[in-house]
């Protein structure tokens, strides 16, 4: 099973400074995004982790290039901590795929099509971390429950806030999973079928990558992965996964960036 993270797009909330530095390469703690993101697929027994990357963000690929003049340099002047953190990113089991018009999460994730192949995938959004990087493991069990079916994560959100992402409809099975029956992307509050939003972790079946490649552009104008899974719920079951908020932390505002660079330093610090 692969892993896919889709992270080629511009990151115009950041910008000036995402002019030169991608979105997902900023710091939070002691590490960039999406080295947080990578070392998630890694955990969850992928068997590849793959970055969906813009051709201009080729810093993304630097930090997981290894580096053995900087590892020695480093040595030489006694930091061998920080050695050991560039020789651990360097040698993390990354490929890398290329989007090459920005039209859409939907596009971005059909991009690893060949990747992908027959099987089931993960897709985990480059602004979103799970810093315990047991979100996936949880997921997979959920779906081997249910023959296979597709889970995506959800989090609950206060109503004035599901405007901003993806809003599934559905029942509550068991504690905490729901079966999904309708899903929307970014949906008036007066239209909201519920408040439990996509978060940004999806277990997703082979058909669902075959019927991107039919998906019209959606909200936005763009490809929306959302359309493909409401298109998919057709055909098959979905599950959702409700996830408490201290687990996951979106950093793809630069408020929540520093909220979670605030609340990931204090509990790094706490231990």
């Amino acid at each position: 099973m692969k892993a896919l993270i889709p992270a080629a797009g511009m990151g115009t909330r950041f910008l000036p400074a995402t002019k030169a530095v991608p979105k997902e390469m900023l710091l939070v703690v002691d590490r960039p995004v999406i080295q947080y993101v990578v070392e998630e697929g890694l955990a969850s027994g992928a068997d590849e982790v793959v970055i969906i990357n813009s051709r201009e963000k080729k810093a993304i690929e630097d930090h997981f290039t290894p580096d053995p003049a900087l590892e020695a340099t480093l040595h030489e002047r006694g930091k061998d901590d920080r050695a050991e953190a560039v020789h651990h990113a360097g040698h993390l089991p990354v490929s890398f795929v290329y989007q090459d018009e920005p039209l859409g999460l939907g596009h971005a994730v059909r991009c690893a099509a060949e990747k992908t192949g027959d099987e089931p995938f993960f897709v985990l959004l480059g602004d979103v971390i799970v810093p315990g990087n047991d979100m996936l493991n949880r997921m997979k069990k959920i779906s081997d429950e249910h023959e296979g079916a597709s889970v995506i994560a959800v989090l609950p959100v206060p109503m004035d806030q599901v405007s901003r992402f993806g809003v599934i409809s559905g029942s509550e099975v068991s504690e905490g999973v729901w079966k999904v029956d309708g899903l929307v992307e970014k949906p008036p509050v007066e239209e909201a079928p519920s408040n439990l939003t996509v978060f940004g972790r999806y277990l997703l079946s082979p058909r669902v990558m075959e019927l991107l490649g039919d998906v019209a552009p959606g909200a936005g104008g763009e490809i929306q992965l959302t359309d493909a899974l409401d298109a998919v719920l057709a055909e098959e079951e979905m599950y959702a996964m409700a996830i408490d908020p201290d687990e996951g932390f979106d950093t793809g505002t630069v408020a929540t960036w520093l909220d979670t660079n605030n609340r990931l330093y204090a509990r790094a610090q706490a231990n």
